[in-house]
């Protein structure tokens, strides 16, 4: 069966009043690396191990075996769509998880402010600013750039070094390459079309993708002179070209009635582009996440939580920064439960391992609690998952093995 064909199942589903929560601790994933375990086998974790025991374990592949995902392309397969058929960019990710309106007209990018030096970007991060120079920042940029051209800009911050830039005007194109070098200790990248899409393009849309490259390179140079001045926060790196696509409800898709609960811009968008609810939690904590769990637990029957810090980790190559991260998890483990879900998985969206410091092409552990599970009777570990009921299988089966443990599945066929 096509992966991307959902369609079967809407044929399948039934109403009941069972709820479900998935919760995504970002790049979950690791390697030993030269440690004598992974953070998950290393890390503290009683309440987990007795989870664990009760329920089925196994390992999910976000895209194919051997790609390594983004983190748009690893959560819409969590949520069960193809990312191979939906390709996303970050920029209406941001956009969305800001809670901005986006017009048809309008191109989403998403931005990092960057340290530039002696010809190299030598922290793509700016040292992580604090977000409130990022705001800061972004009040400078917009307040210097309010238009390239003909085409509108607006600036908005995020958290910490990223920011969203929003062109609006006519003939603008989201087939622009990321001018982003992926890596610290390089040269910066020239803004330049998706080569590979150019011929198959349309005469209005080649001088569409031309007006675009002329304007983002404006913009650059323009931001370049305003914080010239900056010591960390000298350069821009931006990615993510995208408008807003037409994507199916997950509501709609799956028979459910959703919620995303995020802190970080991006998964905030995430959510809201598949239609999830999207309250902002009081407080920007894992405490106050689950407060919101709390607070809305009668109003819907399927929680998306995502809880970021496991990743920044894994990005930043601190391998007992993962460890703690996970060891936190673990105390919220008696409240996750006192919730009384159904149906709870943990998983990650992606792997990072510290060892490599980014995201990676290995599979992620899952582990699915619900009355009727096959009992693994193991610790949530990736040597234990490679041994699990569930086996390996691709993040775009997560949501039918939910609805299937909570019973919102009839059986297929005579």
């Amino acid at each position: 069966m096509n992966l991307e064909d959902e369609s079967y199942l809407k044929n399948l589903i039934v109403k009941n009043e069972k709820k479900i929560l998935l919760v995504v601790l970002d790049g979950l994933g690791d390697i030993q690396g030269e440690r004598e375990g992974t953070p998950l086998e290393m890390a503290v974790t009683p309440n987990l191990d007795r989870l664990a025991r009760d329920s089925s374990l196994g390992f999910t592949i976000p895209v194919r075996r051997g790609i390594t995902p983004g983190s748009g392309p690893a959560h819409l397969s969590l949520f069960g769509y193809d990312p191979l058929k939906y390709q996303i960019g970050r920029g209406i990710l941001e956009a969305l998880g800001l809670d901005l309106e986006i017009g048809e007209k309008d191109l989403c990018v998403r931005a990092n402010f960057a340290t530039f030096k002696d010809g190299l970007i030598v922290d793509r991060r700016a040292g992580r600013i604090p977000t409130e120079k990022n705001v800061e920042l972004c009040k400078k940029l917009s307040e210097k750039i309010k238009k390239i051209d003909d085409i509108e800009v607006k600036i908005y911050p995020g958290k910490e070094h990223r920011f969203v830039v929003i062109f609006s005007g006519e003939g603008l194109s989201e087939y622009i390459e990321d001018v982003d070098p992926q890596k610290n200790n390089k040269p910066p990248v020239e803004v330049k079309p998706k080569l590979e899409l150019i011929e198959k393009l349309e005469v209005k849309e080649k001088l569409e993708v031309e007006k675009t490259v002329r304007v983002v390179k404006k913009f650059i140079e323009a931001s370049l002179e305003v914080l010239k001045d900056e010591e960390r926060a000298n350069y821009i790196l931006m990615r993510g070209f995208s408008k807003k696509p037409l994507i199916e409800p997950f509501n709609s898709r799956y028979g459910l009635k959703s919620c995303g609960v995020a802190v970080y811009p991006m998964y905030r968008g995430l959510a809201r582009l598949v239609g999830m609810d999207v309250p902002p939690p009081e407080k920007e904590t894992w405490e106050g996440e689950l407060e919101l769990i709390r607070k809305f637990k009668d109003s819907y029957d399927f929680f998306y939580l995502h809880l970021k810090e496991t990743d920044k980790a894994g990005e930043d190559g601190n391998f007992d920064a993962k460890v703690s991260y996970i060891e936190k998890f673990d105390s919220l483990i008696p409240e996750l439960l006192e919730l009384k879900f159904d149906v709870m998985v943990i998983t990650g969206d992606h792997s990072t391992p510290s060892y490599l410091s980014s995201h990676s092409w290995h599979p992620n552990p899952v582990l699915i609690y619900s009355p009727y599970v096959r009992k693994d009777g193991m610790r949530f570990t990736e040597a234990n998952c490679r041994y699990g009921s569930l086996g390996f299988f691709y993040s775009t089966s997560l949501v039918p093995l939910m609805l299937a443990h909570s019973l919102k599945l009839k059986k297929f066929g005579a």
